[in-house]
């Protein structure tokens, strides 16, 4: 039998992964969707379009880099030595290693292919004749976005936001590097399941593997379900 503090310790790395995949997939929501939308839109220049296919490959590299290689860089980046943490420091504020903060930055980098691609292949398959009559009937580029393209691509942002989710809850390189092990701060479920493999609690680990099982089935399910609907509204 699993004891009462064991399964509150258990309970934690889950409420934080859930807290993690909440907040990650919200930051997407209302950061990566307009740059979606920029990436799909025409560019009027040859520079524009070359630096547009530039960044759609600078987004795509945590698809095929390891999780500890991106995780070891923003560890780098984000240490109070170099870069951004480094600029903290001067001025004061606390660093973000860590701490649930540097997490969320961590999950948004790793994440944000996951969510980019649904989203910018559902703005490009917004019919031609539409943008036409939008252009013509709203002069705001803002309003043809919140109007028009939004209500398009629903479709895509509703997949991106569960592909990211899922795919922030089982998160373990990137978010071991520049997180750590801190209970009920940074401690996600992947690591406690590794924590508990490594001190041979395999009870613990089958129960909490199991509940990952469980809620990714019911993920993957979901994802399919939007995927057909997507599929049909496009034929």
């Amino acid at each position: 039998m699993i004891d009462h503090s064991l399964m509150s310790d258990m309970l934690s790395p889950f409420l934080v992964s859930i807290k993690l995949a909440s907040v990650t997939t919200l930051c997407l929501l209302f950061f990566a969707t307009p740059l979606a939308y920029w990436l799909a839109k025409p560019s009027r220049t040859q520079i524009g379009a070359r630096l547009k296919v530039l960044l759609i490959g600078i987004i795509a590299m945590p698809l095929v880099l390891p999780p500890t290689v991106i995780g070891f860089y923003l560890l780098l980046l984000l240490s109070p030595s170099v870069g951004i943490g480094q600029w903290l420091s001067a001025h004061n504020i606390s660093p973000l290693i860590f701490t649930f903060e540097g997490l969320v930055i961590g999950s948004i980098i790793y994440s944000l292919p996951f969510y980019i691609q649904p989203v910018y292949a559902q703005f490009l398959r917004i019919p031609q004749s539409v943008i036409e009559v939008a252009h013509l009937l709203e002069p705001s580029s803002f309003r043809r976005f919140i109007s028009v393209a939004l209500p398009q691509a629903r479709v895509g942002i509703v997949l991106g936001s569960l592909i990211s989710f899922a795919h922030t809850i089982g998160e373990f390189g990137v978010v071991l590097m520049i997180g750590g092990s801190i209970s009920g701060e940074t401690k996600v479920v992947s690591i406690a399941i590794y924590e508990q493999v490594e001190a041979l609690n395999y009870e613990a680990a089958h129960l909490m593997s199991g509940i990952l099982i469980i809620m990714g089935v019911i993920m993957v399910t979901l994802i399919a379900s939007v995927s057909r609907m997507s599929q049909r509204s496009s034929n």
